[in-house]
């Protein structure tokens, strides 16, 4: 196949991306018109994300491995039709338990066999500019905020939550099965036991030895940690806002400047990865990102929401991109998928702290600002962690310099 065929590639994962996690992500924007209609508590609707986070760590894990067996496109395949049918039994859901069922485990669960299969699949079919591909795909899912987002928010106000919600399902169904249809395997891989072989780290190692070794243990404790510190800002700054008496409307276009902000985050942090290595500057982008989310404090009114949001975006949308590089210069191709699919476990456990503790802060104290001031330390831990990590001997910054 052509080489050329790899920008398809990456173009086909942008496309998925961009459709699943706007659809698992337009939470925040039903989650105020849902409390209204049904009288479900801000904290039960919250935990449904937090389900949906725990789901999609659990099944990351476990896609992936699929993906490293049998091939990605068979498994973005059947994660898209999942997809499309939990949200729409969601949109049906007559009771709080039910709709957590529907949409944290199944929207959850599906939209895992998105994330890690693509960026392993999009890892496996570029030696050069990696950076730079994986950044691109992760920009396509940043796009969600300002397509799926707006779109959620416009059809809430027309049509009520539950016709918005299957109307979401109806779009995931349309754009992502064709789609899925596109993803090839990497030509390294169809070469059998010895394109398996290819990549960094000991060629003898094991998925065992790999999940067990120092350096993975930290990259997956410091992405834990990362998402833990922008989950609660990602999904409740929405509400918050609302709180300080901006409209709905005017508060979702927070969500997409943050998305189209984080577009040129992913763009400018694989550009500045693939120059200046990808481990030094998700150190740097964990401190800002720590930095960027405290300032949400000091805001009330929507031109200060909007600078913060840009930066915050730009930031821990750049970083997100680099845990797949840093996976992929240390460990051997054939197991990206479950390698990459156990990160993207640990980062989806992160995720999932921060819709439930800020909606329990929120109930509680009445303010969001604890759950800003609580991220921005737990961001702190993460860049700490990185601090520590080192790539095998000999291989990783010699995988790096190739790449």
């Amino acid at each position: 196949m052509s080489p050329s065929y790899r920008w398809v590639i990456v173009a086909a994962g942008g496309l998925l991306g961009c459709i699943a996690m706007g659809a698992m992500f337009s939470l925040p924007v039903f989650l105020r018109p849902m409390a209204r209609d049904t009288g479900w508590s801000v904290t039960g609707i919250s935990a449904a994300m937090t389900i949906a986070f725990l789901a999609m760590g659990v099944a990351s894990l476990g896609w992936g491995g699929l993906s490293d067996r049998y091939g990605t496109r068979p498994v973005v395949l059947g994660g898209s039709m999942v997809l499309a049918g939990s949200l729409a039994i969601a949109s049906q859901a007559s009771s709080l338990g039910e709709f957590q069922c529907a949409f944290g485990l199944l929207v959850g669960g599906a939209t895992a066999a998105i994330f890690a299969p693509m960026m392993a699949c999009v890892t496996g079919w570029f030696d050069t500019r990696r950076s730079l591909a994986v950044s691109l795909v992760s920009a396509g899912m940043g796009m969600a905020p300002m397509t799926m987002a707006p779109l959620a928010g416009w059809l809430v106000e027309a049509h009520g939550w539950r016709t918005a919600m299957l109307a979401i399902a109806g779009i995931v169904a349309a754009l992502m099965i064709p789609a899925s249809l596109l993803v090839r395997r990497p030509p390294a891989l169809e070469a059998g036991p010895v394109g398996e072989a290819l990549g960094a780290g000991p060629v003898d190692m094991t998925v065992h030895q790999a999940v067990r070794s120092r350096p993975f243990i930290l990259l997956m404790a410091a992405n834990f940690f990362c998402c833990a510190t922008h989950s609660g800002p990602i999904f409740h700054t929405v509400s918050y806002a609302m709180t300080c008496g901006i409209p709905t409307i005017a508060a979702v276009s927070i969500y997409s400047v943050e998305g189209l902000a984080g577009m040129f985050g992913r763009l400018g942090f694989g550009l500045a990865g693939d120059r200046f290595g990808a481990h030094r500057l998700l150190v740097l982008g964990l401190l800002a990102q720590a930095l960027a989310v405290l300032a949400y404090v000091s805001v009330s009114r929507l031109g200060g929401f909007y600078a913060v949001a840009s930066v915050t975006g730009f930031i821990y949308a750049g970083t997100m991109p680099l845990y797949a590089v840093l996976i992929r210069e240390n460990f051997p191709l054939g197991m990206m998928g479950t390698l990459i699919g156990a990160s993207a476990m640990a980062g989806s456990l992160g995720m999932s702290t921060g819709p439930l503790l800020g909606g329990w802060i929120y109930d509680r104290l009445g303010s969001y600002a604890p759950m800003y001031v609580g991220s921005a330390g737990l961001g702190l831990v993460a860049m700490l962690i990185l601090l520590a990590f080192r790539p095998f001997p000999g291989r990783g910054d010699a995988l790096a310099r190739a790449g």
